[in-house]
């Protein structure tokens, strides 16, 4: 195993965001905790037993075929989230390693399928995902038509460049004026547009929001000055900045507002029946310690949460 070197990388991920593909990794590179991660795509991941009192509980239309069919939105790389292995097919990162958990518990067979982020919660709300695992934050809007069942804390992060004079971004007014990306449909952009209005009507000058869907374009536009700031989720944004060393963060916030923790949950089709043993299996893998493991091999031990909780409160409804 070998480390590939910073430039290198950079490189790779330039290339990948201007032909349109999805971003290369190396083959391994070194973990926000001073560890190395292997990026090939036999990940030796983290196991358990099944328990067949859950597994017994999954609808019979779900388990008929012995597959967990779980969407991820992995084509445009975002580690350590989800993002292809080396061998650009295999998805691995943390979100696929817990849900090789939970299938495990459960008693079936994982499969994995990529989607594009818009298009994961048209596949589950259709029943194309039974599943899907994707850095999701529950909100009031999302639970009237999916079920959720929490798995970690939601954490957004504010990015720029490692030359930027920006050294702080908590409060509306930091963004004033800037140019910020985010990415469209998620809850780190309903947090922009709100700070955004807040800017308005204090009178201060207002936002240019630029939407990149990849984070490899992100990081280009960043680099190139086209951007000040990236709003996004706080694990990609550490891991690249461990990694590359050429960016900073200077500030982090809940991804449901300041009156709110934001939770990471794993997401059906509302009614499926699905989504108790998915929470029950969680729970199993919280207690048994295999969750623990999992979420520090890839970094992020620190968003771990204590138990599972089914379709708790979430990031408030627009107003309008």
């Amino acid at each position: 195993m070998r480390l590939i070197a910073v430039p290198a990388l950079l490189l790779l991920l330039s290339a990948a965001a201007c032909a349109g593909e999805p971003a290369l990794v190396p083959k391994a590179v070194p973990a926000p905790a001073g560890r190395t991660i292997d990026t090939g795509p036999d990940q030796k991941r983290v196991r358990t037993a099944e328990v067949a009192g859950i597994a017994a509980r999954v609808p019979a239309e779900i388990a008929r075929d012995g597959l967990l069919t779980v969407g991820f939105s992995g084509g445009d790389g975002t580690p350590p989230l989800v993002f292809p292995a080396s061998d650009d097919t295999t998805l691995i990162g943390v979100e696929t390693d817990l849900a090789q958990l939970v299938a495990d518990v459960l008693g079936l067979e994982l499969r994995s399928e990529r989607s594009s982020w818009e298009n994961l919660f048209l596949g589950a709300r259709s029943g194309k995902y039974e599943l899907v695992l994707n850095n999701v934050t529950v909100t009031e809007e999302r639970k009237d038509v999916y079920d959720f069942a929490t798995y970690r804390v939601d954490q957004l992060g504010w990015q720029v460049p490692g030359s930027s004079p920006i050294r702080k971004i908590s409060v509306p007014a930091d963004i004033a004026g800037l140019r910020v990306s985010v990415r469209s449909g998620t809850n780190q952009e309903k947090i922009l547009l709100d700070w955004d209005e807040q800017n308005r009507k204090a009178g201060r000058r207002p936002v240019e929001i630029l939407y990149y869907q990849k984070y490899g374009d992100v990081l280009l536009a960043l680099k190139s000055g086209r951007v000040q700031a990236y709003f996004g989720p706080n694990p990609t944004i550490a891991y690249n900045v461990a990694i590359s060393g050429d960016s900073r963060i200077v500030g982090t916030a809940s991804g449901a507002g300041p009156d709110l923790q934001g939770l990471i949950a794993a997401m059906t089709k509302k009614g499926n029946g699905l989504i108790g043993p998915v929470g029950e299996a969680l729970n199993t893998v919280i207690r048994n310690g295999t969750y623990q493991q999992v979420l520090d091999r890839w970094g992020l031990g620190n968003e771990a949460v204590p138990e599972s909780r089914i379709n708790p409160p979430g990031l408030p409804r627009q107003k309008g």
